[in-house]
């Protein structure tokens, strides 16, 4: 089967895009995988399927599915992505200047600005209100807050701050984010008891009182060069915790984000998005 795909970035998170307007793909976990695979196939964190919205407010459905196949509920970079990928692709109207994506993670409003070409130039993601009730994390720890809470792992105890913001984050403070255990703690943290339906890590560094430095290891990627979910998780426990503002820059690998918990509690992103390129793929027999 040969489908039409294109490739596009968030700051080096990327991802295999494919129209679905008529729903009629049903793409098992093996084909994702093989998709997202670096060496067979096309290469890529994640597979965004653009679909009709269902729910009455919304312009169209992000169905996100992680490299190895996984169901996501929300992923910020890939939200900017998707609202690329219809204006762009002249899928709203020409005059337009918001959107509203719909999620399993909730609905995202969206507003961005137009290059002259009328093509999008940056986005700003309503990411909504994080969460922070364990059992909507979801997690098993007991209280109204994961906050600095104690986790024994092999190579050491660490303290994680847990919030939702769609999907679980854990969030972790560490001296320098370059010698952060990323792949061993990581991997160690998002398949841990305490989240049942695992959970992404960061890393977080504090450079100043408006300044993150961030790492994450994304639940069913692995290190990914940036996470929009993630560096809303990252600025929401900075400020909690007084190590920040309610308005930080988050210095990922692939780039900054721009991230404010304004005081209607609602997280906003700003950022860039990108097209790689376009192409037809050949799906392969899977076995």
């Amino acid at each position: 089967m040969q489908l039409a795909f294109a490739k596009m970035n968030g700051l080096g998170n990327d991802f295999v895009f494919m129209e679905d307007l008529d729903e009629a793909l049903d793409i098992s976990p093996d084909a994702v995988a093989w998709f997202c695979d670096r060496h067979f196939g096309i290469g890529a964190d994640g597979l965004i399927l653009v679909r009709p919205a269902i729910t009455t407010g919304a312009d169209y459905y992000m169905h996100y599915l992680n490299a190895d196949g996984s169901l996501a509920e929300m992923c910020g970079n890939g939200a900017r992505c998707f609202a690329k990928y219809v204006v762009d692709r002249r899928l709203v109207a020409p005059e337009a200047d918001s959107m509203v994506i719909e999620t399993l993670g909730g609905l995202k409003p969206v507003t961005f600005t137009r290059m002259a070409d009328g093509s999008l130039d940056t986005a700003t993601v309503d990411m909504g209100i994080p969460d922070f009730e364990p059992s909507r994390i979801p997690s098993t720890f007991s209280g109204t807050q994961v906050f600095d809470c104690p986790i024994d792992t092999p190579w050491g105890q660490v303290a994680v701050t847990a919030i939702s913001m769609g999907n679980p984050h854990a969030v972790i403070w560490v001296d320098d984010v370059d010698e952060a255990p990323v792949e061993t703690v990581g991997p160690f943290i998002e398949r841990h008891e305490r989240f049942p339906n695992g959970t992404n890590v960061e890393f977080s560094q504090l450079v100043d009182d408006r300044t993150l430095r961030l790492r994450v290891w994304e639940r069913g990627v692995g290190e990914t060069l940036a996470c929009g979910t993630g560096a809303c998780a990252a600025a929401v426990a900075g400020a909690l915790s007084c190590r920040t503002g309610r308005e930080a820059t988050i210095e990922l690998p692939g780039g900054d984000l721009s991230i404010r918990w304004h005081t209607n509690e609602h997280v906003y992103m700003t950022g860039s998005a990108a097209f790689s390129f376009t192409g037809l793929v050949q799906l392969p027999e899977l076995p």
